[in-house]
């Protein structure tokens, strides 16, 4: 009983001592900076769930747009296809294509917000408008996630290539890589993850004149 009790004390305190080293920094900010890129997928995800509405509506009120419409729903799908998982984020090719491809859905959005000057009926539709507002909303929670998720994985870097942390990257924690930063937080960025969908969006009727 005796010896069971000393073998208990020196595992606690081995465990206290690795602690005490920094042997679980790695993991643990590893694991926060992992948990903010969920909340950026999160919010591309949030964003993504508004287009196909989004298109619906113009497409209703300003039928004639329909190169914009159509480049709005083709730089979705095309970020539909960009594989997103936990390894992204210590993939720099991946990790770009992913952005990229965000960007590219941003960019198109931003043409189409542009084109409601041109059509008072839009401009004054009560969903046009809620709309707008939720995609203005999501823009800031992607640019709030894509800023807290470079500064949890900026920490986790600089514990890579600092003492002590340094030391547990080439030893017990060898397989830990650097994580990727989005480089440019475009304000009209939007959508990603394996979870998106391709939007169900029929364009057949886009273009075609607006029923009396």
């Amino acid at each position: 009983m005796f010896k069971r009790v000393l073998g208990l004390i020196a595992v606690a305190g081995l465990a206290l001592g690795l602690a005490g080293c920094g042997y679980n920094t790695i993991p643990t900010k590893e694991e926060t900076a992992k948990t903010k890129w969920s909340d950026v997928a999160a919010a591309y995800q949030y964003r993504a769930d508004l287009i196909p509405q989004l298109v619906s509506t113009v497409k209703g009120a300003a039928a004639n747009e329909r190169a914009i419409l159509n480049d709005v729903v083709t730089a979705r799908a095309n970020a539909t296809k960009v594989s997103v998982d936990a390894s992204t984020i210590t993939d720099p090719e991946k990790f770009k294509q992913f952005q990229e491809a965000q960007n590219g859905v941003g960019s198109a959005l931003g043409r189409l917000m542009v084109i409601q000057e041109n059509y008072p009926n839009l401009k004054s539709n009560d969903n046009f408008r809620d709309l707008m507002v939720s995609i203005n909303g999501a823009q800031s929670r992607i640019l709030i996630a894509q800023r807290d998720y470079n500064a949890a994985a900026q920490d986790y870097n600089t514990e890579l290539r600092t003492f002590p942390g340094v030391v547990w990257a080439k030893t017990a924690h060898s397989g830990a890589k650097p994580l990727a930063y989005f480089t440019a937080m475009d304000p009209a960025a939007a959508t990603p993850g394996g979870a998106v969908k391709a939007p169900e969006v029929n364009m057949d009727s886009v273009g075609a004149p607006a029923s009396k």
